[in-house]
């Protein structure tokens, strides 16, 4: 089943762009999926030290 997933631009310069590249064929990975796992991990350090964030969203999928 495809998920729906909402899509966001992210505008980065060149440079990162490319570093990014470089870790995520390292470890494996796309490198939307390498943005996802860092944002993600970086969330849940955040959410470590200052408690979880309460997402109140609707769902358009019925």
């Amino acid at each position: 089943m495809k998920k729906n997933y909402p899509r966001y631009t992210l505008r980065v310069s060149r440079e990162v762009l490319e570093k990014i590249g470089y870790i995520s064929k390292y470890n494996g990975r796309t490198k939307n999926k390498e943005i996802e796992y860092v944002l993600k991990k970086w969330i849940q350090e955040y959410e470590k030290a200052n408690g979880e964030i309460e997402i109140n969203y609707y769902d358009d999928e019925d």
